[in-house]
């Protein structure tokens, strides 16, 4: 019996192995569902990347649909994703905001002046607390926040073409038949 419990242990792990495959292969994990999705945005209170004196609060942003977009110079997917902002995100039909999660200022504006800027308006979050509070993960991820203040939508990782495609303008198109400006 004792010669066994090598063996069986082997097939357990193979087994564990084997379904950890399958698993992700047939989930996105992208995907991590939020606790904040339909619920208020979390508040909060940041300095502009590029007038550090300028506040900007939840409250500011309230009155018109946004895409709150985090973002570092440090991040490889940031980079990966900027270009298709840089494109599309004007067309979308809502503000692009910026949250800058814990960058040096001086890095977040070289990376911007060197690519180009995107962002109607981009907030410094150089603590990580705000992001935080939005259960971020890791950047990039991007949330749309409706007209009151409501999260609607969380992408976790970049946004592709078939990311705005598939998900991203639909759920801005539903803001809009429920007469969100």
């Amino acid at each position: 019996m004792m010669r066994k419990i090598p063996l069986l242990a082997f097939l357990l792990l193979a087994c564990l192995f084997g379904f950890g495959i399958w698993w992700s292969s047939h989930h996105d994990l992208n995907e991590v569902p939020s606790p904040l999705i339909n619920k208020p945005a979390p508040d909060f209170s940041l300095p502009t990347l590029q007038n550090p004196s300028q506040l900007v609060t939840k409250q500011s942003l309230l009155g018109k649909p946004y895409l709150l977009n985090v973002f570092g110079s440090w991040c490889i997917a940031c980079a990966q994703e900027h270009p298709l902002l840089m494109t599309d995100a004007k067309q979308l039909g809502v503000a692009l905001v910026g949250l800058n999660y814990k960058d040096d200022p001086k890095d977040a504006k070289a990376w911007l002046d060197e690519r180009g800027d995107p962002y109607s308006l981009i907030i410094a979050d150089t603590s990580g607390r705000t992001a935080i509070d939005f259960g971020v993960y890791a950047a990039p991820e991007t949330f749309l926040v409706d007209a009151h203040g409501v999260i609607r939508y969380k992408r976790i990782g970049e946004i592709t073409p078939a990311v705005l495609k598939n998900e991203l303008e639909p759920a801005i198109a539903a803001l809009a038949k429920e007469g969100q400006p």
